[in-house]
């Protein structure tokens, strides 16, 4: 067998980085490039509101606890929003696919707010909370991981 001179290992080399530059132009044409949110220029001028209203929750005695089950996932609220009346929404945000979000708008006083799994997709999802109480407004973020 006859040992390839120095040229023909460098053409080789150059070959094989081209093939790779291709392949990976071609899998990155193949992703799904939407957008996270239609619109997300209008989420970010309310922005200050959510980060106001992530402070006012930071003054609970606890955060909220959110539990997933094997039927449902529970949002519990801590003790000082036991009886006050609620309203307001719990969003799923899959990172994965736009497709698995999933909201969920309450009203009611009851410390426990409930979402049926059927209505979700086993992945992770970073689960928004947005509640308001006597005209004053509170925010989470937590993640969970269906499975």
């Amino acid at each position: 067998m006859k040992k390839l001179n120095w040229g023909a290992r460098i053409a080789i080399l150059y070959g094989s980085f081209m093939a790779l530059i291709i392949a990976l132009v071609i899998g990155s044409m193949k992703q799904d490039s939407s957008l996270v949110a239609d619109d997300y220029y209008q989420q970010e001028l309310v922005y200050q509101e959510l980060i106001d209203a992530s402070k006012n929750q930071a003054t609970l005695s606890s955060p909220l606890a959110i539990r997933a089950e094997e039927h449902e996932v529970y949002i519990d609220f801590p003790e000082e929003m036991v009886t006050a009346m609620k309203s307001g929404n719990v969003y799923f945000y899959s990172p994965i696919n736009k497709l698995w979000d999933h909201k969920v708008e309450f009203n009611n006083s009851n410390p426990l707010v409930s979402v049926s799994r059927e209505q979700l997709v086993n992945t992770r999802y970073v689960v928004k909370v947005d509640w308001e109480v006597d005209g004053k407004r509170y925010y989470q973020e937590s993640e969970v991981t269906l499975n």
